[in-house]
């Protein structure tokens, strides 16, 4: 005979059974009173008391009692496994607060480091090719000039192109917004001359009054423009450390890590790198593509500032669903004031018609191999990224949910002895 168990459900001394105190009913595992004590393996319940406390002795292999800890009677194995499940998701998630807390404090730094591995998915390629006829400083140091040389190139294109149409823009505009005046006259708006002369009156005196905050707001300006040069002089200065030596910096940062951890990270690290660079590349040449339909639209159409309207559709078309509508609106705003309605109405829906061919054709082709991901997804990213972080957080907001994805599907195929710790 086994010892009864003692107060915390230990036997007191050994054997193979358990004995009954007064007040106590003996179950087996399985419910039936007094049954299926006495094979190997079996399990015996001791249920004891109003407080239906249970306390469960497993047998070994050797036939020695096992005793696991007292359980709720009743807890189902989904309360359990959900309870299981919630505390983890409560430590990810204050994790990954934590983490989004600490890169808002350094947005800056943030953003400059960002852009610098855009540069460098971008640069890379053309790096490459001028490797093998040079060495990789000056191969490295080429490609910049080429790209900065290119920047500059289309900045100065812009000021040209604004600079020669300004002055039959600004006449343009005048007699615009008197046709639009006569249009909101008419059918079927059908508003009054005192109404429009009301309007205007309310406009000069809106910005006489708030003339100060106007004029603090275009000095605070100021300041955006200097974080813009700094965050622009620091991209510069990673992207060049990153195009000569990104691949000796990654295996320096592995070579810090425990051995079994090494493989994992280095998988994640190059699923999480191609994806980025696919996303680059390929939002890069949708943008240029839009960048492309729009301008020689607006141009055939007539509609002054067409290069301009076009680089602004370029870089619109980085904030994916959301980007590209925005910049063919300022488009129709501005056809509307130089050319009248039936112009707007066509670009108007010209951005129906780009819509469609960037969804349905340019994505499909050129981003699904890099980016997958349902456009419900892509569209809540965007939004939640635009609020925490404004137009920088909308534009980042996509690449990282997929490569966020990328390393996930990359660690959900390996083993789990891969993350066990030796």
């Amino acid at each position: 005979m086994i010892p009864p168990l003692g107060r915390h459900g230990r036997a007191e001394g050994g054997g193979g059974q358990v004995r009954n105190r007064p007040g106590r009913k003996r179950e087996s595992a399985s419910g039936a009173p007094g049954s299926g004590d006495r094979r190997r393996g079996a399990g015996t319940v001791l249920r004891t008391g109003p407080a239906r406390r249970v306390v469960i002795v497993r047998r070994t292999a050797g036939g020695a009692p096992e005793h696991g800890p007292a359980e709720p009677a009743g807890l189902s194995p989904m309360l359990r496994a959900a309870a299981a499940y919630g505390w983890r998701l409560i430590i990810v998630g204050a994790v990954v607060y934590a983490v989004f807390v600490a890169l808002g404090k350094f947005h800056l730094v943030t953003l400059a480091v960002f852009l610098g591995l855009v540069l460098t998915a971008l640069l890379e390629p053309l790096t490459s090719l001028l490797n093998r006829w040079m060495p990789r400083s000056v191969a490295v140091a080429s490609g910049l000039l080429l790209g900065i040389v290119l920047l500059f190139g289309v900045l100065s294109l812009i000021g040209a192109n604004v600079a020669g149409e300004w002055a039959g823009l600004r006449r343009e505009f005048d007699g615009g917004v008197a046709r639009i005046e006569r249009w909101l006259q008419g059918p079927p708006v059908h508003l009054s001359r005192d109404t429009l002369a009301h309007l205007q009156t309310w406009v000069r005196r809106f910005v006489s009054t708030h003339r100060s905050a106007l004029i603090s707001t275009a000095l605070s300006g100021v300041d955006r423009i200097v974080e813009a040069a700094t965050v622009g002089v620091l991209a510069l200065f990673c992207s060049v450390f990153f195009l000569h030596s990104g691949s000796r910096m990654w295996r320096w940062f592995g070579g810090q890590l425990p051995g079994a951890r090494r493989r994992p990270v280095r998988l994640a690290g190059r699923a999480a790198w191609t994806t980025f660079t696919g996303y680059t590349r390929g939002i890069v040449l949708v943008a240029a593509i839009n960048a492309v339909l729009v301008g020689v639209a607006l141009f055939i159409l007539g509609v002054p500032l067409a290069v301009p309207l076009a680089v602004l559709e370029f870089f619109a078309a980085f904030i994916p669903l959301v980007g590209s509508p925005v910049a063919l609106a300022v488009a129709a705003v501005v056809a509307l004031a130089a050319k009248g309605p039936v112009i707007a109405l066509i670009v108007v829906l010209l951005i129906v018609v780009i819509g469609q061919i960037e969804g349905h054709v340019l994505h499909p082709l050129v981003m699904s191999r890099a980016v997958q991901l349902h456009p419900v997804v892509v569209a809540l990213s965007v939004v939640c990224g635009a609020v925490t972080a404004g137009v920088a957080g909308a534009i980042v907001a996509v690449p990282l949910v997929s490569v966020v994805w990328s390393v996930y599907g990359v660690l959900r195929a390996l083993p789990a002895a891969s993350f066990r710790t030796p």
